[in-house]
């Protein structure tokens, strides 16, 4: 990968997503960024046509970039169940669609939970992956993507009511805790005060490989995460 030059400035979190908005604008201000979001700027919410995370990441973020003239940063994210052969997967967002247009998650854990048990098998494979990839796309040069992958397991019923999402459902390898009971600190692997922890959700993996290739010049204060 070529080198990628980052400075501090405008950035655009290509998402309507709050929750996603809210974890990347943790992630970003530390260094610098003045964040800006695709609601704020009235950017559209382009529709998710690829089939693979990573496809999905790029097409938000050139997207946003195209429609604002500022560099963008997208995520396409999901959790990937093993019993049910990687679904919801790239659909994660769409099966917690209720019949009026909002996203209900309570109803998509359920979902889970119910095609797991549907497999009729005598013991379930509660095996799952939150998959993240995040997409920088800049005026002019080509847009590149970070993976972030952790494993662990699914939980019912449901535990906790921070993060968002699948969190409650989702207990990670090596943990105690799902992440809908870790606040953000925890669930991102964060230790106060110790910026060398390793990171834990798949989002904080993703934003370490982006970090590593694009903000390897910059000083991360930790007063403003």
């Amino acid at each position: 990968m070529a080198d990628i030059v980052l400075e501090p400035g405008p950035l655009v979190i290509a998402s309507h997503n709050d929750g996603k908005v809210r974890e990347i604008r943790e992630l970003l201000e530390p260094y610098g960024f003045e964040i800006r979001t695709a609601a704020e700027l009235g950017l559209i919410d382009p529709e998710e046509t690829g089939s693979t995370f990573e496809e999905n990441a790029v097409l938000k973020a050139e997207t946003a970039c195209l429609g604002s003239g500022l560099p963008a940063l997208a995520d396409d994210s999901g959790l990937a169940v093993d019993a049910l052969g990687g679904d919801p997967g790239i659909y994660s967002a769409r099966w917690a669609e209720a019949a009026d247009g909002s996203r209900d998650f309570a109803m998509a854990m359920r979902n889970v939970e119910e095609k797991m048990q549907g497999k009729g098998a005598a013991e379930i494979n509660r095996g799952a992956q939150f998959v993240c990839v995040l997409a920088l796309a800049r005026p002019g040069v080509e847009t590149v993507t970070f993976a972030g992958i952790v494993g662990g397991t699914m939980v019912w019923p449901p535990r906790g009511s921070q993060g968002f999402g699948y969190d409650p459902a989702f207990l990670p390898d090596g943990f105690e805790r799902t992440f809908g009971e870790m606040d953000a600190d925890e669930k991102h692997g964060w230790t106060p005060g110790d910026d060398q922890a390793p990171p834990l959700s798949h989002r904080a993996r993703a934003f370490a490989v982006f970090a590593a290739a694009c903000l390897s010049g910059l000083t991360r204060n930790p007063a403003k995460a």
